[in-house]
């Protein structure tokens, strides 16, 4: 424990450090982000922040160097993945890339860590009956799990801290259940008190109003790490927790992804295409201030945490019951905010006709 204690302090103390010196880079070489209509922030902001925490991630692994040894095929495989990512991120920072460019990338990063680990999800557990074997196909499973991790970290960094501390609560939560599971507590461990540490060194500037942000260097970055860490253990147990408490540990950059799919859709929209429809708009647009809607965010995202480490100890029935309700209330949520669209609102609508309240609910 030691070890990782020194880790978490080093990472921290690392990030905060060389923080002046990337502020100054961005600046320098041009990695600045300009304002325009669809971004919230209103001054042309240094968007290179992510390799502060990258950076301090890497000095609070030197602290758990004995037990990335113990593991240093998996190590390896990690680090060569995570390469590609930091490296698109960067060109993605100061060029402004086609979305394509980065999938490709990002599935090289993704091929890179599964092929050289072996770290895949190799069954997923149906509940009252069987598990489904992939096979063959856990590899795919695998690498498409990793690329929506790295893009559903990078649609919601959209506010000051958002991305950081939705990334920090859901670090925590994965060590929380891993304490608990042998099976997933080796290089979860490792990687994840170097990760807390290091963004929690990064949020000190990032969190409203910020100095700079983490980029696409830092979110693709994140993504991957949060990716991979959240396959090692989550999916090895035979039972429905095994495939919702990962879905959980991340569900806020999941639904909101998943809610931008379908808003894109419906709107018949490019699915890659930006919009001003993500949850942090929503909150802002209905009068939230822009701590106000982070902090929400924050709470939405223990709220998470807490369902997530409930179900890793809770029984099938109650845990089905659990994901009924929840899902229920992420839809009336949903609507209630416009997260799907300002007219599509079919739950609340279906209540307020059984409640005999008259007409459907309609924005102005």
């Amino acid at each position: 424990m030691e070890a990782y204690i020194l880790a978490i302090i080093s990472s921290f103390a690392a990030a905060i450090a060389v923080t002046p010196l990337v502020i100054k880079w961005a600046h320098r070489f041009g990695f600045v982000d300009q304002p325009n209509k669809r971004k919230v922030h209103q001054k042309p902001m240094p968007r290179i922040g992510g390799l502060t925490f990258i950076f301090g991630t890497g000095i609070g692994l030197l602290a758990v160097a004995d037990q990335l040894a113990a593991d240093w095929q998996t190590t390896v495989a990690i680090l060569a993945g995570a390469l590609p990512i930091i490296a698109i991120g960067l060109l993605d920072d100061k060029l402004a890339l086609r979305a394509r460019t980065k999938l490709l990338f990002q599935l090289l990063s993704a091929s890179i860590v599964v092929i050289g680990s072996g770290v895949s999800i190799d069954f997923i557990s149906i509940p009252f009956g069987e598990r489904i074997d992939l096979g063959l196909l856990s590899s795919i499973v695998t690498v498409i799990w990793l690329i929506a991790m790295m893009n559903a970290i990078n649609l919601i960094d959209g506010l000051d801290g958002l991305a950081a501390g939705v990334a920090i609560i859901a670090l925590s939560t994965m060590l929380v259940i891993a304490a608990g599971n042998p099976a997933a507590y080796g290089l979860v461990f490792a990687f994840g008190f170097p990760l807390i540490g290091s963004i929690s060194g990064f949020l000190i500037f990032n969190f409203h109003p910020a100095k700079f942000f983490m980029g696409d260097t830092g979110s693709l970055f994140l993504g991957y790490m949060i990716g991979i860490l959240s396959t090692m253990g989550f999916f090895k147990s035979v039972t429905i927790v095994s495939v919702v408490v990962p879905l959980f540990i991340l569900g806020v950059p999941i639904l909101d992804t998943v809610f931008a799919i379908i808003r894109r859709k419906l709107n018949r929209q490019k699915i890659g295409s930006p919009d001003k429809g993500h949850l942090h708009h929503c909150l802002l647009n209905r009068g939230y201030g822009h701590r106000q809607a982070v902090l929400t965010i924050y709470g939405v995202s223990l709220l998470f945490a807490a369902c997530a480490i409930l179900l890793s100890m809770s029984s099938l029935w109650f845990s089905l019951l659990v994901l009924i309700v929840v899902a229920l209330l992420i839809q009336l949520c949903a609507e209630c905010i416009g997260l799907i669209g300002e007219k599509r609102k079919p739950l609340l609508n279906t209540i307020r006709k059984w409640a005999g309240a008259g007409a459907p609910l309609r924005s102005k």
